[in-house]
């Protein structure tokens, strides 16, 4: 699970997305997929996790730590959830990967080469707002190829919570470098 496809940790091309779990990163990863479908790219799924960070394993319980293969089954079993969730266009070429290491770092790793990462602007953080989580803000400083980070619909600055803005459609912040 840590190995990234195309030999030596390095995709070739096509597009990177992030994510975590959250709706930030599952609005991502529908417009990175949507993205890749209209550009004939293929597309990889990465999830940089850790014990803390990782969904419980089905045999969890009190007093208990699973052993660390059952929390890799847990977060791959939620990756493919999220997979399957995004409506992802039946054509593109899809591969998943979940990373025990730091998000960034696994987000680092996977963009090396590759045409475009994609991120949500918030993740799994605390602090809530209007500002780009801590992984989308490292990333930005750290990979060489463009990053592209997108807004779940209604957190586009200025729109009023269930109020009438007609944009809909997610807020989109490309940093082509």
């Amino acid at each position: 699970m840590d190995a990234f496809p195309g030999g030596g940790g390095v995709v070739v091309g096509g597009v990177v997305v992030g994510v975590d779990g959250s709706a930030c990163a599952r609005t991502a990863l529908s417009w990175a997929g949507r993205l890749a479908g209209r550009a004939g790219m293929p597309l990889l799924v990465v999830r940089g996790w850790s014990l803390t960070t990782a969904p419980r394993p089905v045999c969890w319980e009190p007093a208990f730590v699973p052993p660390l293969a059952e929390y890799e089954a847990a977060v791959r079993q939620a990756l493919d959830d999220d997979v399957a969730a995004a409506g992802l266009p039946p054509d593109v070429a899809v591969t998943c990967s979940a990373v025990h290491r730091a998000p960034v770092d696994a987000l680092v790793a996977a963009a090396a080469g590759a045409d475009l990462l994609v991120v949500g602007s918030r993740g799994r953080g605390g602090a809530r707002g209007r500002l780009l989580g801590s992984v989308a803000t490292s990333v930005l400083r750290a990979v060489d190829c463009p990053v592209t980070v997108v807004r779940p619909s209604g957190t586009t600055p200025g729109a009023e919570p269930g109020g009438t803005r007609e944009e809909r459609h997610e807020h989109v912040h490309t940093d082509a470098r």
